[in-house]
This record gives structure tokens, C-alpha cells and sequence, in this order.
């Protein structure tokens, strides 16, 4: 430690009380964090890259500062799906700063662990008030049946108004009109629980039409289109 000729001639005074940080929430405790072991806690964040041409959503479980799940969905980049792969290797094991520090392959994953290192080193994380947190895996239910992450695409345009191509159910196949051609329904594959379906060895066709399913009015429609070819 280097000080400078200033600092070497000032007189020494005591340093006063010392009651720690400020204790945040975790897993249902209040914990005063002095290292990365300290940190616990199950959270998700959002991160983007400098074009903003693709997201990622970055979902974490820390236990005792060590990444013990994680789940990273990506959208509208074809090169980040390769690089979630190799996120997904590279965070699990690692301490919560090692991470930090780490080259996630995508600017979209870099950011989104940026914002997730933020919530949960201030105590703002899901799991702050939940006693002993969330089991290891819990990231899977956000994905439901099937493990697909929920995605949504629509489309549209002045000329020729608004296509529902993806909802949260699955893909949009048709999408129904009343008479004043207004969506007042849509008809959609669930396309996790179609490729159960035929894994378990029941054909294809079959497997498409017991995998479907629709919302809204639907069956009261004045007619029906495909979002892809209409």
C-alpha cells in the first residue's frame, strides 16, 4: 500500500461504531452480505444487445453465491440461440461475481446478467421473502407442459391489418373474423404437447389434431383465415 507524503503526516483519529451493511432480503431472512457466499436468491432480468435486434431473458437460482439453475430464453437473433447454449454451460457452478465477469458469448446475455446481478445483490429478488427459496429447477415451471417458453409474434400492417402468427397457447393456425372482419378468436397447436404426443409413437396428423385448441369466439365466427397465407 502506497500512501501519499500527505497522508503520512496526518495525524491517526479512531474510527468510530461499524454496524455492518444494510441487511437485505433473502429466501425469507434478513442477511447482512459482506461476501458473494452471502447471496442467495431466484430471479429473473432482461437484457439486450447494442443493435437491438435481440433479447434475452436470463432466469437464475444463487445458492450461497454459486449459480445452482439456470434458464435462458433468447428472441429475434438466430446466432443467439448458439450462444445460449454456451451461456447455459458457462454459468452453472460459477460464483454470482465470476459470472459477472464473464464473457456470456452475447451481448443480450451480458446485459441480461448485469440486470440480474443487480436484483439480487440489493435483495430484490423473487424468492426474497419465500423461506429457504425456490427448489433447484423451479425455473422449468415458467415454461409449462411441453418446456417451451411463452412467445408471442404478431404481425401487422396498415394496408392489411394485424396476423396473430404465435401465442402464449402455441402456433396460431387460423384466426377467426366476424362479419365487420374483426379477430374475435384464433385457433393454435400446442406445439410442446403435439411432439409429446408423437415421441409416444401416435402419428403426426393425429397428433396435430389433439394438439389443437382455440380461444375467443372461435366457433361463432364468419369465417376463418391462415395468418401465414391470407
Amino acid at each position: 500500500m502506497i500512501y501519499t507524503t500527505e497522508v503520512q503526516h496526518m495525524c491517526p483519529i479512531a474510527k468510530g461504531a461499524y454496524h455492518g451493511p444494510a441487511p437485505i432480503p433473502e429466501e425469507g431472512k434478513w442477511v447482512q452480505a459482506k461476501q458473494i457466499s452471502d447471496i442467495s436468491g431466484f430471479t429473473h432480468g432482461v437484457g439486450w444487445c447494442a443493435p437491438q435486434q435481440g433479447a434475452c431473458k436470463l432466469t437464475l437460482n444463487v445458492k450461497n453465491g454459486i449459480i445452482e439453475e439456470a434458464l435462458v430464453e433468447t428472441l429475434g437473433c438466430s446466432g443467439m440461440t448458439h450462444s445460449a447454449a454456451m451461456a447455459s454451460e458457462i454459468l452453472i457452478g460459477k460464483t454470482l461475481l465470476e459470472a459477472l465477469n464473464t464473457d456470456l458469448v452475447c451481448d443480450a446475455i451480458n446485459t441480461a446478467m448485469r440486470e440480474l446481478f443487480l436484483q439480487i445483490v440489493y435483495g430484490r429478488t423473487q424468492s426474497a421473502f419465500s423461506e429457504g427459496g425456490l427448489a433447484v429447477g423451479a425455473s422449468l415451471e415458467d415454461l409449462g407442459k411441453g418446456l417451451r417458453s411463452q412467445v408471442g409474434t404478431m404481425f401487422a400492417t396498415k394496408e392489411k391489418g394485424p396476423r396473430y402468427l404465435e401465442m402464449a397457447e402455441g402456433y396460431c393456425t387460423r384466426v377467426a373474423l366476424n362479419k365487420d372482419d374483426e379477430i374475435i378468436g384464433y385457433e393454435f397447436i400446442n406445439l410442446g404437447k403435439m411432439m409429446d404426443f408423437i415421441k409416444k409413437g401416435m402419428d403426426a396428423n393425429e397428433a396435430v389434431e389433439k394438439a389443437k385448441g382455440h380461444y375467443g369466439q372461435f366457433d361463432n365466427a364468419a369465417k376463418y383465415i391462415d395468418p401465414r397465407q391470407e
